[in-house]
């Protein structure tokens, strides 16, 4: 952060949310959205609504590196530009133990990037990686450069295999240490946590050919029995395909979307319809909107 006050920091990470996005394109107007064009882009009459989003998205890059442009570079170098979206699911957000995954890549392997921007301090890391590991076996921690000296003591203190990556000022990722497999932390019990009903009846089927015939009430902790009692290394691999099927993107709408909003768009489960209202809003001026 390089000088922008508290209270204007607030509504730049209200900005470039799901809500906010999801106004604009149900009823072509947002409060917020209004406000920050109005506050920080030059010219608004004559600009299209995705040049002025995209002035603003400098102003994160530039000086406010929050966690939404962590999260909007990490989609798009790795996901889109090291992987691809038919073969790796990204996920975010994720409860795992008392902790949340900021962004999960799943495809052969799983790895959990936590985020630490500028803002973050490392209070949490230690008890963040412990529970992370407690249900994936790759951990990385993507920082800015200078977190690294201060980063890399707490990683080494804390004995584990955690991969290091830095978001260049320019917007570049560059990895500085490979996150290696780490699997005797694997805990049955988070693992179960993370599938919904659905998911873990279809695996319990599989598995037994049959589901618990007891009440409701004991029905959910029956189940997560007869999941613990599937060997580790193979309740885990199931789980990581029931979670890679989880988020789909329409591809031939999704890559016309612009850099700056593939993170949102990759999260609101669009229909095709609003892809058409997206391109609709993005392409009007804001005057118009």
């Amino acid at each position: 952060m390089k000088g922008l006050e508290t209270s204007k920091l607030n509504i730049l990470n209200r900005m470039f949310s799901r809500n906010t996005f999801r106004h604009l394109l149900d009823d072509d107007e947002d409060r917020v959205y209004r406000q920050v064009i109005k506050r920080y882009a030059d010219n608004t009459a004559n600009k299209r609504n995705a040049e002025l989003i995209s002035e603003i998205y400098s102003i994160l890059k530039n000086d406010y590196r929050n966690e939404y442009y962590y999260k909007n570079t990490l989609l798009n170098k790795l996901l889109l530009g090291v992987h691809s979206i038919n073969t790796t699911t990204a996920l975010t957000e994720i409860p795992i133990a008392k902790s949340k995954a900021d962004f999960v890549l799943i495809n052969g392997k799983a790895v959990v990037y936590e985020i630490k921007t500028e803002l973050d301090n490392f209070d949490r890391l230690e008890s963040q990686i412990n529970d992370y590991y407690k249900a994936f076996d790759h951990m990385a921690v993507v920082t800015c450069k200078e977190n690294i000296p201060e980063l890399k003591k707490r990683i080494d203190t804390i004995g584990k295999p955690v991969g290091i990556y830095i978001l260049q000022n320019r917007g570049t990722l560059t990895k500085i240490r490979e996150p290696e497999p780490y699997r005797e932390a694997l805990d049955s019990e988070v693992l179960f946590k993370l599938l919904r009903k659905a998911e873990y009846e279809e695996l319990l089927l599989k598995q037994w050919k049959t589901l618990p015939n007891v009440s409701e009430f004991k029905y959910y902790a029956e189940c997560k029995k007869h999941f613990m009692k599937i060997p580790l290394e193979e309740s885990y691999l199931e789980v990581l395909e029931f979670l890679k099927k989880r988020t789909k993107v329409l591809n031939e709408e999704f890559v016309k979307v612009p850099y700056e909003l593939k993170f949102l768009a990759y999260f609101m489960n669009l229909k095709v319809n609003d892809y058409e209202k997206l391109n609709l809003f993005l392409n009007s001026s804001f005057g118009g909107v």
